[in-house]
């Protein structure tokens, strides 16, 4: 039996006249890249030379010296009588595995990040973005780019006219006043706290993080090498109380006092006054996340702690991913100017300024009144949704309690100890419903329920998925 004949390829590389670089070099890079992208793999024949040449419609000389050079970096062989072939065999794979175990190369960390699921799922703290205000958007977005843009890099503080509309927006919905010059722009909480890491904190400082808390926060304090203190809550917040002093107490705290997540509670008055009289004596700062705090409902807001501090002790952060959508990449920090003049800079190593289309989109988006607006919608929204999902949990009222109301998109169903939590997630699990429970966001805590997002499902879905979770109880 004769030998099957190789496979041949009629790839053709890509060559450009008139760019600049030689026909010879656009050869030898088309042929290696098509060789390490896997178009071209190992024993496959390439056309002759003279071939290539008069389909190509180069001179058969620029051909010959391409092909010498992939020769002589062993991307291809020749076999006498055959022809030129591909001597590639486990190339691409090789260098991935050779990278991989670099000695530059730091160990991936393991994000906790839960990836986006195609089955009903409670999912925490995701938005009904098909709710966008897409009309005012684009008008905000075409008066944006009605000007040419600029030709040099802009503050790395950010549009003044921005912050000074997100000011007056605080102003108007958290009592909260702040000047232009107060505030940072960033692309969304996690830069925030990255900058604020930055400038802050040391190897080994360590952070006073709620427990259960924001996972993905505690990593970023984790990747700056900080050691993280978890200091329990309940309904009225984090137990200030449980805070250590002096030489023990930690350089940075981490807060959700507008809606505790994922335990759903507000931090009472007195604890945020407890709790800013503790990092004045401490000298310690306060990481206010007022992620979610547009969503009230039932109850009179609370004043942020950024608008209770006298001393300099809170950097505050806000951002619209809550509010719009986490696209944007939009956020912003108010903090004292000794800690912003380092976040500025740490800002201008990090990508020197926040896309400044978005910024200019916003700040017509504010001052048009069409934000309020979005943000009014949205909560006679979500509060008929939280309405939904309250009345189709009434019949497990005597294993599991609701709590976290007051605010934002998710609850915490709270259960009685002797509740199966693992067994109830495995049983929604095998008819489509994807929970987590509150252990998922705990590093000490042992609060025993689930946290039910209901923002992004429809009032259908949530009697549907409620439907499924009171199955899972009652066997």
């Amino acid at each position: 039996m004769k030998p099957s004949r190789p496979a041949s390829s009629d790839f053709l590389p890509h060559l450009e006249r008139n760019n600049g670089i030689s026909l010879e070099r656009q050869l030898v890079h088309g042929f290696r890249q098509a060789i390490l992208d896997g178009q071209l793999g190992h024993g496959m024949r390439l056309p002759s030379s003279r071939v290539l040449a008069n389909t190509l419609k180069v001179n058969r000389n620029t051909v010959i010296a391409a092909l010498e050079q992939l020769l002589a970096e062993g991307y291809l062989e020749t076999k006498r009588g055959s022809g030129t072939f591909v001597y590639a065999q486990n190339m691409q794979a090789q260098a991935v595995t050779h990278l991989e175990t670099a000695r530059w190369l730091l160990p991936a960390a393991h994000l906790l990040v839960a990836p986006p699921v195609q089955s009903l799922e409670f999912r925490v703290c995701q938005i009904a973005t098909n709710h966008f205000p897409l009309l005012s958007w684009r008008k905000s977005w075409l008066q944006a780019v009605q000007a040419a843009p600029p030709d040099d890099y802009q503050n790395a503080l950010g549009e003044p006219s921005l912050r000074q509309a997100i000011g007056a927006y605080l102003q108007r919905a958290r009592g909260l006043n702040s000047q232009p010059e107060d505030m940072l722009i960033c692309n969304g909480t996690i830069q925030a706290l990255h900058l604020i890491c930055q400038a802050t904190l040391q190897t080994g400082s360590s952070v006073a993080f709620e427990d259960p808390g924001f996972p993905l926060a505690r990593q970023v304090f984790l990747s700056h090498q900080a050691k993280i203190l978890p200091i329990p809550v309940d309904q009225d917040g984090l137990l200030v109380d449980q805070l250590p002093t002096g030489k023990n107490a930690p350089v940075l705290v981490y807060v959700t006092p507008s809606h505790q997540f994922p335990l759903g509670g507000r931090l009472s008055l007195a604890r945020r006054l407890a709790l800013l009289e503790w990092a004045k004596q401490n000298d310690a700062l306060i990481l206010e996340d007022d992620y979610d705090s547009e969503f009230r409902f039932d109850v009179p807001p609370l004043p942020p702690l950024a608008s209770l501090d006298h001393s300099g002790r809170v950097a505050y952060i806000g951002t619209f991913s809550k509010v719009l959508t986490p696209a944007l990449r939009l956020g912003y920090i108010i903090s004292t100017p000794a800690l912003r003049q380092r976040l500025c800079q740490y800002k201008t190593l990090a990508d020197y300024q926040t896309n400044q289309p978005s910024q200019l989109a916003m700040t017509h988006f504010i001052e048009t009144g069409a934000l309020e607006r979005h943000i009014a919608k949205m909560r006679r929204m979500y509060a008929h949704k939280r309405s939904t999902l309250v009345h189709a949990l009434e019949p497990i009222a005597k294993l599991a309690k609701v709590r976290g109301l007051e605010a934002g998109i998710n609850i915490f169903l709270e259960c009685q100890p002797h509740v199966p939590l693992e067994n109830i997630v495995a049983r929604c699990a095998k008819q489509g419903l994807v929970v987590s429970t509150v252990g998922q966001y705990a590093l000490q805590a042992k609060h025993h329920g689930l946290v039910l997002g209901y923002g992004a499902l429809e009032p259908e879905e949530i009697i549907q998925a409620a439907k499924i979770l009171v199955g899972a109880f009652s066997r």
